[in-house]
């Protein structure tokens, strides 16, 4: 009997120890992701506050801050086991994704454009709409990568999923576009629904398609006075 009472106090002791390394297992995770992210959007910091700003006739080496931060996320998704599919770079949700991205991104559109409207005292003018917008796609099919495949799913690692995490996404997304008032304010609402769709049906695709026709209406229809050249960082200042 007392046998069998030390053979029950030590399978209570190694459930007790199995539910403390779980713990601590939980708690290292969360804190990596929480460095995993301030990385990546230090990164971003410096190229938009530093070396865009003053040292913008070596634009160049933008891509310094960028690769480190591509390459940490490599890193990253190696070690997670993370796959393209995982990610979102997939085909066979694209039309579930694009579907809960057609009432959002047409009301944005209509917002966008009657704000445009009367900001232009009903004359929309050419705005920033130049050949360079066919450069929008690419850059928005990598800030999605980057916003969703990687800040999103940390995010769920930090605080789990849902409404917390899907508003911690878009205050980092709104946080990278200061000090442009219009672009932050923008940015917020455009990451919380990026988050949350990414979160319901991960498709990196059609939140890229989504953010270009956005990002193309917003150059479009918003006199420059507005946008500020869509400039960010210390260049907001002049």
């Amino acid at each position: 009997m007392a046998l069998w009472l030390k053979f029950q106090r030590l399978g209570r002791v190694a459930e007790v120890l199995k539910v403390m390394e779980s713990e601590q297992y939980a708690i290292g995770a969360r804190a990596l992701a929480f460095w995993e992210i301030t990385s990546v959007v230090v990164s971003c910091f410096i190229a938009e506050w530093v070396i865009l700003s003053f040292f913008s006739r070596s634009r160049t080496l933008v891509i310094v801050p960028v690769l480190l931060a591509l390459g940490l996320m490599f890193l990253s998704h190696r070690a997670h086991g993370e796959t393209l599919r995982d990610l979102g770079f997939r085909a066979d949700n694209l039309l579930s994704s694009l579907r809960l991205l057609v009432l959002p991104t047409l009301v944005a559109v209509v917002v966008i454009l009657v704000g445009g409207w009367f900001l232009s005292d009903g004359h929309f003018g050419p705005g920033q709409f130049r050949a360079r917008m066919i450069f929008v796609p690419p850059w928005a099919l990598l800030q999605q990568y980057a916003l969703q495949g990687y800040i999103n799913r940390r995010t769920q690692i930090l605080v789990g999923s849902g409404w917390h995490s899907v508003v911690v996404v878009g205050v980092i997304f709104s946080l990278v576009h200061l000090p442009n008032p219009l672009l932050a304010c923008l940015t917020l609402v455009g990451g919380i629904i990026w988050a949350a769709v990414y979160q319901s049906q991960p498709n990196i695709f059609a939140l890229a398609i989504s953010h270009s026709i956005a990002s193309i209406c917003v150059a479009w229809a918003i006199p420059l006075g507005f946008t500020n050249g869509l400039r960010v960082g210390f260049k907001y200042f002049g």
